[in-house]
Parts: structure tokens; C-alpha cells; sequence
């Protein structure tokens, strides 16, 4: 049985999407898209040598291009807060005394309910604190 080149260059395409899969390395997958190219080449009539050089031109291609940009974009996302952990280390403004044992501050416009983080620290109505952290519905501050 005589299997044609395409079939085979489409097996070592299936066979690069596996490692793709598993370890989620893009590099796989832009080797794979050189795979299917070389299938085409090969369906195109083409012989061998030009059917790895299309596989081997797409695939550094890819790398080339397209590995950078993603490098990039992963590099330029920064990290968002959102919710409670959006704020941490903002301030706050006392609105009844704060100890340890509670109280109340303006935080991002909404009243919380605050402790001090220090047991020995005591905030007067006015001051301005910094949001240490959110435990449950309570503000601690410093």
C-alpha cells in the first residue's frame, strides 16, 4: 500500500497538534500549520525538497512572526484589581473613631466598617488612612 506524501505530511500535523495539546507550547502548533503546508505542496504535485522547504519556510515564519507579537501583547497586559483587591492601598477617610475592636470609613465613595491593623492604634474622625487589606466586610487600615 502505497500512502501519498500529503497523507504523510498530514499525519506529522496531527502529530505536532498532539505535544500542542498537552503542554500548551504554541511553537507545536505554528510547526503543525507548516505540517498542513507541506501537505499542500505535496497535493500541488510538487517534490520533496520543495514540500520541506514550504514546511520549514511557514515555520520559521511563524516563529518569527507571529511568537514576538504574542511575547508583546502577553508582556503589555498588566495585571487588574477588581473587586476587594482593587482596594488595597487606597485611602480612606475616618468617619467614627477606628480601633481595634471597629469603626467606620469612606472608602471609593461607600461607607465600610474599619480596624485598625495595629491593636495599639487608635483614628480619629478626619484623618486619612491607607486600606491595608479587606477582611470579609471589613476594611483594615493603617
Amino acid at each position: 500500500m502505497d500512502i501519498d506524501a500529503w497523507v504523510w505530511w498530514l499525519i506529522a500535523a496531527v502529530g505536532l497538534g498532539i505535544p500542542l495539546v498537552i503542554t500548551a507550547m504554541p511553537e507545536f502548533g505554528m510547526f503543525s500549520v507548516g505540517a498542513v503546508a507541506g501537505a499542500l505542496t505535496a497535493g500541488l504535485g510538487f517534490g520533496v525538497v520543495a514540500q520541506v522547504i514550504v514546511f520549514v519556510v511557514v515555520s520559521v515564519a511563524l516563529l518569527a512572526v507571529v511568537r514576538p507579537i504574542a511575547a508583546r501583547h502577553r508582556a503589555g497586559q498588566p495585571a487588574h484589581a477588581t473587586g476587594v483587591d482593587a482596594l488595597k492601598g487606597r485611602q480612606a477617610v475616618v468617619l467614627e473613631r477606628v480601633d481595634a475592636s471597629g469603626g467606620r470609613v469612606k472608602l471609593a465613595g461607600e461607607v465600610w466598617s474599619a480596624r485598625s491593623y495595629s491593636p495599639d492604634q487608635v483614628y480619629e474622625p478626619g484623618r486619612q488612612v491607607d486600606v491595608v487589606e479587606i477582611d470579609g466586610a471589613t476594611a483594615v487600615v493603617l
